[in-house]
């Protein structure tokens, strides 16, 4: 997989080609941290999730969500979680954000 950095409005998303499924992966706490201005991303992101897979039963968004070894902001590879587009998609109608729209 090729790491990159995306920009969306200013703000950096990691990312991840695929060769093989021939698609992007994308870093959600990225992507919620855009959406939600939230402090802190990841807790967003964790408890989102929860409340996905207890009121919406997302499994099929679990499914696309994989573990990817992206670059943080302290610059080491980390484990993060991660999704394809229409993954993405999914995430963003269920974050309660007016950036979501």
């Amino acid at each position: 997989m090729n790491n990159e950095i995306k920009l969306f409005e200013g703000n950096k998303i990691r990312s991840s080609w695929d060769e093989e499924k021939e698609e992007w992966y994308f870093s959600i706490v990225d992507i919620i941290g855009i959406l939600t201005d939230s402090k802190n991303p990841r807790r967003y992101w964790s408890d989102l999730k929860r409340k996905m897979k207890d009121e919406e039963g997302a499994v099929q968004l679990y499914e696309n969500i994989v573990q990817l070894k992206l670059k943080s902001p302290d610059g080491k590879m980390r484990e993060t979680d991660a999704t394809d587009m229409q993954g993405i998609f999914r995430i963003i109608q269920s974050a309660p954000s007016p950036k979501a729209e």
